[in-house]
């Protein structure tokens, strides 16, 4: 009977005041990155076949690296219990923008590279052995991007510095960059074909569980800043 009465107690008020500041949390970040990167879901929007125009949407997804950064940031204070939204984004923004838009910058120069290459070497003999090559060293690329943006969101570290032993941490923890990849690419997946959706619900929870991911597999960055 005490157990029953256990279970069918009321929640403490702090429990609630944590669930609802993670969801007021959770909301203000799919509206605050959906405001940051506006210009690109204006062009996705208006743009037919974004893929004729790929140069240019690589050049326009930079808005979204300080974004990320200030998304990131806000994970990060969440953790240590603060909904102070606004302020964390607005910080985590202004900080690293610079140094997040080089990241950013370097990675899609690295990926469109190794996509042009797996585009030519197809149609050849050895395209079937190299693409698979092509298609690695493009994970490793945006893992490594992902992986520098979360620690330059938190601390004042040079991205220069940052790609060797990034590069390292999420080969090395593979088993968890893999399915960080993954949950990226559903995040990416969702907005694209469920705007609404997307950017209002399913956004800030998936990229809580890719930061917090690959918050842990480059911890020790994170500790020596």
């Amino acid at each position: 009977m005490s157990a029953v009465r256990g279970l069918l107690r009321p929640a403490r008020q702090e429990t609630y005041e944590k669930v609802f500041g993670t969801v007021y949390v959770g909301l203000m970040t799919n509206v605050l990155l959906a405001l940051s990167c506006a210009p690109l879901l204006a062009a996705l929007a208006l743009v037919r076949d974004p893929l004729l125009s790929w140069p240019f949407f690589a050049v326009l997804s930079a808005v979204c690296a300080p974004a990320l950064a200030g998304a990131f940031r806000c994970f990060a204070l969440l953790d240590d219990g603060s909904t102070a939204v606004l302020r964390a984004f607005w910080s985590g923004y202004r900080r690293a923008a610079t140094r997040a838009l080089a990241a950013w910058l370097a990675g899609t120069v690295a990926v469109s590279v190794l996509a042009l290459d797996a585009v030519v070497v197809a149609g050849t003999s050895w395209g079937a052995a190299l693409v698979p090559f092509f298609a690695t060293g493009a994970a490793l690329v945006v893992a490594v991007t992902v992986a520098v943006l979360v620690v330059v969101a938190e601390s004042p570290r040079r991205v220069r510095e940052l790609v060797r032993p990034c590069l390292y941490l999420v080969a090395r923890r593979w088993y968890l960059t893999a399915p960080t990849l993954a949950v990226l690419a559903l995040a990416v997946a969702v907005v694209l074909l469920k705007p609404v959706l997307g950017l209002l619900l399913a956004l800030a929870p998936l990229l809580y569980v890719v930061w917090a991911t690959m918050r842990y597999v480059v911890r020790s960055l994170l500790t020596e800043s």
